[in-house]
């Protein structure tokens, strides 16, 4: 994987962020992080970034708790954030052999397609109406997502996701500007590939839509919806991001 075009956007959507955060209340709870305040989505997205950077330099540690962030005041947010940002970028553009990761050791880029592909969706926490994100990189978030929520590996993370086990239900993402995916519920779990199939209900809509439906920041009512309304509301029930 190419890191310039990636660097390049998590520089973008981090600064994004920070604009999209600026004058905000610190303390003001953010909608669709309703847990969070919008301290917390700060410090948090920056805290990721080092420590992701950390992992790449050969230094893992536990993955830390966001409400452990300090983001600092306000008005240096914007720094901060880039400074995180930049550090995970030197620390893949430097790295020259495999590094840990939830699935074993593997190249750094996964770190930096990792940490771009949550900063877009927290740039979107932040952004509400007004996130914009380029059709290719809402097209890679999507699949990068799937991978991880297909990988055996997560299901031991993550026990929640026995729920996405079924009997052979298919759901069908369909972009307005690309090839959909083909999901599929079997016995082990989740089974994807890179198709337009007809299936037991399909989500139709922009590739942002679709990324916001998929990590649930946006109902699903914001797409077109056909088929087993039913199948739809358990997949998003269930795969919180």
């Amino acid at each position: 994987m190419d890191t310039t075009h990636p660097a390049d956007a998590l520089l973008h959507h981090t600064a994004a962020l920070a604009k999209a955060a600026a004058g905000g209340d610190p303390e003001a709870r953010v909608p669709t992080c309703p847990d969070w305040p919008l301290r917390v989505l700060v410090g948090h997205v920056g805290q990721a970034h080092r420590w992701a950077a950390s992992t790449v330099r050969g230094e893992p540690s536990a993955v830390p708790d966001p409400l452990d962030a300090d983001p600092g005041d306000p008005a240096g947010w914007p720094e901060w954030l880039h400074a995180g940002a930049a550090d995970l970028i030197a620390a893949v553009s430097t790295s020259d052999s495999p590094v840990w990761t939830f699935f074993g050791d593997g190249p750094a880029t996964f770190w930096l397609r990792r940490m771009l592909n949550d900063t877009i969706v927290h740039h979107a926490d932040a952004a509400g109406e007004a996130f914009e994100v380029a059709p290719g990189l809402a097209e890679d978030a999507i699949t990068e997502w799937l991978e991880l929520l297909a990988n055996p590996v997560t299901q031991t993370l993550r026990p929640d996701l026995a729920a996405l086990r079924g009997t052979g239900q298919t759901l069908q993402l369909r972009p307005a500007e690309t090839e959909g995916w083909h999901l599929t519920r079997t016995r082990d779990g989740l089974t994807w590939s890179r198709q337009t199939a007809t299936a037991d209900a399909t989500l139709a809509g922009p590739l942002r839509d679709l990324l916001l439906v998929v990590t649930r920041r946006l109902p699903a009512d914001h797409l077109t919806t056909t088929g087993d309304r039913g199948l739809v509301d358990h997949w998003l029930a269930h795969t919180k991001a």
